[in-house]
């Protein structure tokens, strides 16, 4: 079977510290790849707080998760500390991806490199909504 590839950009532009608690811990001693998307989400969360906006009001409309990709590099563990990057590319009609970075924040090690696709959504109408052309003019 394949690997999934993914073609992270060069910059990012966007950069929060996450540390491994005790709970990101599986049996196997080592981050659990159910939180990996747990991760994904606080930086995400906290991305779009930076940029002055939320997961339900960016421009107006919100946001839904259409797909989400995980490449594993290295193990996670106790203790450390992940500098996750974000970077917004590969815009459509009515979304567009989010590309992450998670390095261990001392040594630099790649733990893993992600990506989750966005939908613009009107929560009122539960339809689907064109990207802001604010958010694409400052990202795209």
């Amino acid at each position: 079977m394949p690997r999934i590839k993914l073609d992270l950009p060069e910059n990012f532009c966007f950069t929060t510290e996450i540390p491994i608690r005790i709970t990101d811990i599986n049996y196997g001693g080592h981050l659990g790849n159910d939180v990996v998307l747990s991760i994904l989400h606080e930086a995400r969360v906290r991305f779009l707080m930076d940029k002055g906006y939320t997961e339900f009001n960016i421009e107006g409309v919100g946001i839904i998760m259409t797909d989400a990709a995980v490449v594993y590099k290295s193990e996670g563990l106790y203790g450390e500390s992940l500098r996750v990057q974000i970077a917004v590319k590969d815009f459509s009609k009515y979304g567009c991806d989010l590309y992450y970075l998670l390095r261990e924040r001392e040594s630099g090690r790649e733990v893993a490199e992600a990506k989750t696709g966005i939908a613009f959504f009107d929560y009122a109408s539960h339809k689907l909504a064109p990207v802001p052309p604010q958010f694409q003019k400052y990202f795209g």
